[in-house]
């Protein structure tokens, strides 16, 4: 640091150097503001499955894995990681960082997706040589706290990214339906949710709640709550939400600090720039030990989307929930809140 501020001191700051000269990578701004669609799956191809976060230490999951995208007529490459250990975290931070660049410069890997969630995606972010994905785009998938990938990719490179199951999700048919339109096929999705009212008389599960009906275009950009915000302020939270639609999913947080996650949201100016809201699945999100008196989550929403008048809903199917939709970042769609639905209007793959 002390160096960076000498050269820029002497007036030569400005001078051709490479863009990791000083150890860091330079924003997507000063690279590029193109979008970078990757290319779609075909059967065949192969999928490389990677550790970024939290280990697993029984070995049924990793040959489920194996075994579902096998079924697809994948063939799976696991990193060389994966199985790694440090305290509750997939290996080191160095391999884990090596593990995902090598499946970026893999030229044999045509997708990647992270084995799960869990803590400690967000220790990579600073281990990461973005012009090397950049160089090498390809599909890149998980949820939770792949959030913090998703996000520092997307700032840095500008490479569309899929927030959506790992591979110890469960795969449904819903799940593989909307990973196989969108990925394979190439679809401009439609995401709604489920009418399926079972043996009742009025749809009890699966609802859409409207808060502020109305449409709205915009690029999605989202993820979970508290791992976006866990890394705002950094140089690898995205900068520009104007005009973007945002979307949101949690699970297991108290409703205060859900609160105070959306605070953070709005005192930081994103909730101000945004021109659409989508909130997924809350799972477990109660009040915790606040007990009597404390907002319903609906309220804590409410009090921070009503406000802004742009369309919003909640209730979409992504998040920590079965029948969870993969969803890009980075590609233009249109919400209608009053339907909740999301329509992609582009493919997210070419």
């Amino acid at each position: 640091m002390e160096r960076r501020k000498f050269i820029q001191n002497l007036g030569i700051g400005s001078l051709a150097l490479p863009l990791n000269f000083f150890g860091t990578t330079a924003d997507p701004e000063d690279i590029s503001a193109r979008t970078i669609v990757p290319k779609k799956l075909q059967p065949g191809d192969t999928i490389g499955i990677i550790s970024p976060a939290s280990a697993i230490f029984e070995t049924e999951p990793y040959e489920i894995a194996k075994e579902t995208f096998e079924a697809m007529g994948l063939i799976v490459k696991f990193g060389n990681f994966t199985k790694s250990r440090y305290g509750h975290l997939a290996g080191t931070d160095d391999e884990r960082a090596n593990e995902l660049m090598d499946m970026f410069k893999d030229e044999e890997v045509k997708a990647i997706i992270a084995l799960r969630g869990g803590a400690g995606s967000a220790r990579l972010l600073e281990k990461l040589d973005y012009r090397v994905i950049k160089r090498n785009p390809k599909i890149f998938i998980g949820y939770s706290d792949i959030t913090a990938l998703h996000l520092a990719i997307h700032k840095k490179t500008g490479l569309v990214t899929f927030h959506g199951p790992v591979a110890v999700s469960t795969w449904n048919e819903f799940a593989y339906s909307h990973l196989k339109k969108l990925l394979f096929e190439g679809e401009a999705m439609l995401y709604e949710n489920p009418s399926d009212k079972g043996d009742q008389l009025a749809q009890t599960k699966n609802r859409i709640r409207t808060i502020t009906p109305g449409t709205a275009k915009g690029e999605l950009l989202g993820g979970n709550l508290s791992v976006l915000t866990g890394i705002m302020g950094s140089e690898y939270f995205p900068k520009n939400w104007k005009g973007k639609i945002l979307y949101l999913e949690d699970i297991g947080e108290k409703i205060y600090a859900v609160d105070r996650m959306m605070s953070q949201l709005q005192l930081g100016g994103v909730l101000s720039e945004i021109a659409g809201f989508v909130f997924g699945k809350c799972s477990d999100c109660d009040p915790g030990g606040s007990g009597y008196g404390s907002l319903t989550l609906e309220e804590v929403i409410d009090h921070y989307i009503k406000p802004l008048g742009i369309p919003a809903f909640f209730g979409a199917m992504i998040g920590h929930i079965d029948d969870n939709a993969t969803i890009p970042n980075g590609i233009e769609a249109e919400i209608d809140a009053k339907k909740g639905t999301i329509k992609l209007l582009e493919p997210a793959v070419k």
